[in-house]
């Protein structure tokens, strides 16, 4: 987490953006939708209870993550991958989306030297064999045409993969990745380089490794921080104008891999401004964070935004299916959704650093892991604990991410 108060927050009034009455949202056409959920088999259960929510609106986008606590894990154990894999292959206008951690320590906090030491290992060859295992075992499966979110965030201060320590060396290291894994016959995976909204640690444009080795040029934006109007959010330096603006000039599609609600509460006009952007931006996909604070489905405690979120992805035609069981959203440890883990971690107050693994619930406003200035990561339920601030309760539901980090 960088530059966030470790005292506790208090939600500031919504900005002037928030206003917009939830009966006045009309619907929006995105063809690839979807929500992360959890980051086992239950997340896959629940696409179809979402899709049943949304009017029978096609949910098209299944999302999770893997593990960045062993190389195991990094290179795609069956049990996580086969439901997800499964799924995709049931229908053909399918798209699976897999956060990939660039480190094996990636939910632990280390210091620059060591985060350097680590992206030159990568650099010269070393992990290699890591990520060519992870691509055989995706071909495998019958997912090939996997999109990979590759080391996300890579601008802030969260993860172990992060590209500040040495920017030259991580570039060097994701093309690595990249060919590594093109190389393995049958693959026709997508590579989205997805940096969270903002400045952040360092600007994300220093971290871009190159034409050659991207796909997608995605971001992870959240309604924060307090106060913000979105259209603030879309001008800001680094921002959402200047993501799709950088996607267009170097022929790139452009994804939202996460988002959702935040330091402004329960903000509809924020959801319907992002789908409106989304839609207008033809992204290829998106996907809501959807455990509390930041979901509209799962989480019960942002009826407004819920409202519109329904009415513009259903065509305003959702009958009054019941909701899903609130599964109390737990402390977050970061601002991304938890890693491999396939059960929640328990709740803690200290926002984790890979949010891989959901945290305990907890009715708490969670701190993200991002800085103030950005919109990027949001309060994740899995992750090291040590990479919230100290005194901040994220709210998660449990389970709602992969179980592969340490649990908060």
């Amino acid at each position: 987490m960088t530059g966030l108060a470790a005292t506790g927050l208090v939600l500031g009034s919504p900005p002037a953006s928030a206003a917009a009455p939830a009966q006045e949202a009309g619907s929006v056409d995105i063809h690839y939708s979807g929500a992360f959920t959890d980051a086992g088999e239950e997340g896959v259960r629940n696409l179809a209870e979402l899709q049943k929510w949304l009017g029978g609106s096609p949910v098209r986008v299944g999302h999770t993550y893997l593990p960045g606590d062993s190389w195991d894990a990094i290179e795609g154990q069956e049990d996580l991958l086969r439901p997800w894999a499964d799924w995709r292959r049931a229908e053909p206008d399918r798209l699976l989306v897999l956060n990939v951690p660039m480190q094996a320590r990636d939910e632990e906090y280390l210091g620059e030297g060591e985060v350097r030491a680590l992206i030159r290992q990568g650099a010269n060859g070393a992990e290699d064999e890591h990520f060519s295992r992870l691509a055989r075992h995706l071909v495998e499966l019958g997912a090939p045409d996997t999109v990979i979110v590759l080391g996300w965030e890579m601008n802030g201060t969260t993860y172990a993969h992060r590209c500040g320590p040495d920017p030259e060396g991580w570039k060097t290291y994701w093309r690595r990745i990249v060919a590594a894994m093109r190389a393995v016959p049958g693959q026709r995976f997508r590579f989205d380089f997805a940096p969270t909204r903002g400045t952040d640690a360092v600007p994300w444009t220093r971290c871009y490794p190159g034409d050659g080795s991207v796909d997608v040029i995605g971001m992870d934006s959240y309604d924060q921080p307090a106060g913000e109007s979105f259209d603030q959010q879309v001008a800001e330096p680094y921002g959402l104008q200047a993501q799709v603006d950088f996607a267009a000039r170097h022929g790139k599609a452009v994804s939202y891999p996460e988002w959702g609600l935040f330091r402004n509460g329960d903000d509809p006009g924020y959801v319907e401004q992002m789908l409106r952007w989304m839609s207008d931006h033809a992204v290829l996909y998106q996907t809501v964070t959807d455990y509390c604070p930041h979901g509209v489905w799962r989480c019960t405690q942002n009826p407004r935004s819920s409202q519109v979120f329904r009415t513009m992805l259903s065509g305003g035609g959702a009958s009054a299916s019941p909701r899903p069981t609130a599964t109390a959203a737990r402390p977050h440890a970061s601002t991304t959704p938890p890693r491999s883990s396939h059960t929640a971690p328990a709740p803690s107050t200290t926002p984790p650093r890979s949010s891989h693994t959901a945290p305990a619930l907890s009715t708490a406003t969670p701190e993200p892991s991002r800085s103030p200035a950005h919109g990027g990561s949001a309060s994740h339920p899995a992750t090291a604990s040590a990479a919230r601030p100290a005194g901040v309760a994220t709210v998660v539901p449990a389970a709602s991410r992969p179980s592969g980090g340490s649990a908060p």
